[in-house]
């Protein structure tokens, strides 16, 4: 399941309710006390039920309502639910889903009480048979009978027959939005295996004191035991039962003894044996040299537990996992060198790569929110005491990300370098240290980004007006590259982004004359690190233009994320200067860097 979509409503800041939609990985950008913190907060609530919350102070203090609400929709969705006799079932067919056909989850709290559960889904609204989910297998039978439904092929000790045979027989069943509570007979049932397969729910939050057993480094190993015991659950789960057992017989048999000495003390002794969960029996402490605790070392060493939590899961092979997982991350550049800050994003980009899990970020630092696309930005403002969210795709959102950055606090940056994405950061910079250590009069662009004065912005295409806009009135040059994608006789793909760009002053958009990145990868380089590449093997016009990731990938059976990683960070860096000259004879990449290195050096 895959969180797609959180709503609240009079929790904090949030009055009326806001709906905020979530991607593979979101960053959270707005000012201190704009309510960032407060979005990953109530999924905390929502996913981990911690005790005590939401306490008195989590209701909106301008709403007289006695209630708050955090609603979840998901979903890449289980094919089925077995809730009655083995019996399988869909959401669908259940009529649990939404109108988008979604998982709607809304999680009720009162300010006294107990929470309520409910899917918002589209349901039934004829009386007939609007409320089946919530009727005894007794009930079922006598509203079957009541509405003449034919029973001859239908199991009815099997719940889930009863109803499809009645919502089959009713000719119109007023299909329409309702709140259906999962709090009894087979809704209840429902609720309780969706619960065992919502993704596992991981917060850390900036303001931890960071020591080696608090919490920002206990419990990224905490959800690392989480999901060691998950995969040996029926394993364990035939221990627990073995122990249970063996020691409630003891137990009985202790009473039993009693009551032959004492029989009125037994009679008010109740054997009962309690159980802990699993991964209570585990802790980790976490020490550097000479034994070291990591408490003992500077904050930026204690954050970068963190950092490698999540480079370690990166290249955890997760494909074996039961659910999927979401790491919530507030502040991430907390006490980071800005190199970590970089370090950090590739981390993330690198864990929802594997598709396992999803990443949610706030930041209120522009350094950290300008290096991702448009799509993933969600802004929070306050405005007259209101909490308003907008998504980075239109044009109002567009103007409140400049006014919510505000002007870039970099001051010795001399150029803006903007390409379509991360892994032409990662050959660029390769490609410049291999031609610099080989003498050549050109600028290293991994020592101007780390000197401060490159800064590279992976516009992604399609998010050039919005970079365009963020970087406006800097008084900075800017020199951007696309990819041509189209073969020759077409226009590149971006050329209308790449026109607009060089109409302006100080700024200036190339194209790749190959088809992208990777097509300046000699054919020897490719074949030498895979041999079963089944791509032109020869420099000339097919090597140019055919789409390398995509030949790579299918010959070693991947994706092209990681066909794609794997040409950038491993092929590029065993290319030379003499190859370079081989695949790109007239100079093109050179020329590149050299006009970078020009504005380098104004």
């Amino acid at each position: 399941m895959r969180l797609v979509k959180i709503k609240v409503h009079n929790f904090r800041a949030y009055t009326d309710e806001v709906e905020i939609p979530i991607e593979d990985l979101t960053v959270i950008i707005g000012q201190n006390d704009a309510g960032k913190s407060s979005i990953l907060d109530a999924l905390n609530i929502f996913f981990n039920e911690p005790k005590g919350l939401p306490d008195v102070d989590d209701f909106n203090v301008v709403s007289s309502s006695d209630t708050l609400s955090i609603t979840c929709a998901f979903d890449d969705l289980p094919d089925n639910v077995v809730i009655d006799e083995a019996t399988p079932t869909t959401l669908a067919d259940e009529f649990m889903l939404n109108c988008d056909g979604l998982l709607e989850i809304k999680k009720v709290y009162p300010k006294s009480g107990k929470t309520k559960v409910f899917a918002v889904a589209r349901h039934p609204h004829n009386n007939t048979c609007s409320d089946l989910l919530s009727l005894t297998n007794a009930k079922l039978k006598d509203a079957a009978k009541r509405l003449s439904v034919n029973l001859t092929d239908v199991d009815q000790r099997v719940n889930t027959q009863l109803r499809r045979a009645i919502w089959t027989a009713c000719t119109d069943l007023q299909l329409g939005g309702s709140e259906i509570e999962l709090a009894k007979e087979s809704a209840k049932a429902v609720w309780e295996k969706l619960k065992s397969q919502m993704p596992v729910y991981a917060l850390f939050k900036s303001d931890r004191p960071s020591t080696d057993q608090d919490a920002e480094a206990q419990d990224p190993m905490k959800v690392a035991i989480k999901e060691a015991i998950a995969a040996q659950e029926k394993e364990l789960e035939e221990v627990r039962i073995k122990v249970e057992n063996q020691v409630q017989d003891i137990a009985n048999k202790t009473v039993e003894k009693i009551m032959e000495m004492a029989p009125d003390l037994a009679k008010e002794l109740n054997p009962r044996v309690e159980t802990k969960k699993w991964e209570t029996l585990f802790n980790v402490s976490l020490t550097g040299d000479e034994d070291i605790p990591i408490n003992k070392r500077g904050s930026g060493t204690r954050r970068l537990v963190l950092l490698n939590f999540f480079r370690a899961k990166a290249e955890q092979d997760s494909g074996s996992k039961g659910t999927g997982i979401i790491y919530a991350i507030e502040e991430p550049e907390t006490s980071q060198h800005p190199n970590n800050q970089k370090m950090l994003v590739e981390a993330f980009e690198e864990l929802v790569a594997e598709g396992t899990c999803q990443v949610l970020l706030t930041t209120h630092t522009p350094v950290l929110a300008r290096r991702f696309s448009r799509e993933r930005l969600r802004i929070v403002a306050k405005n007259n005491g209101y909490v308003t969210v907008v998504t980075g795709v239109d044009d109002a959102a567009l103007n409140s990300i400049v006014n919510t950055l505000g002007i870039l606090p970099d001051h010795d940056i001399k150029i803006f370098v903007g390409v379509e994405g991360k892994y032409d950061i990662c050959f660029l910079k390769t490609i410049s240290s291999i031609l610099c250590e080989d003498g050549e009069s050109l600028p290293d662009l991994s020592k101007a980004e780390d000197e401060g004065q490159l800064v590279f912005i992976p516009c992604g295409g399609s998010n050039v007006e919005l970079w365009v806009a963020r970087l406006k009135n800097l008084n900075i040059p800017e020199f951007h590259i696309f990819d041509r994608d189209n073969p020759p006789g077409m226009d590149p793909h971006y050329k209308v982004q790449a026109d607009r760009i060089n109409e302006l002053p100080n700024a200036e958009a190339v194209h790749t004359s190959k088809r992208e990145m990777e097509n300046y990868i000699h054919p020897d380089i490719i074949v030498a690190k895979v041999p079963v590449y089944s791509g032109p093997q020869a420099v000339g016009e097919a090597h140019d233009h055919v789409d390398v990731p995509q030949l790579i990938a299918h010959s070693i059976g991947t994706n092209q994320r990681r066909a794609k990683r794997l040409i950038n960070q491993e092929l590029v860096a065993d290319m030379t200067a003499e190859l370079l000259t081989a695949v790109d004879p007239g100079g093109e990449l050179r020329n590149w860097l050299a006009a970078i290195g020009v504005k380098l050096q104004n």
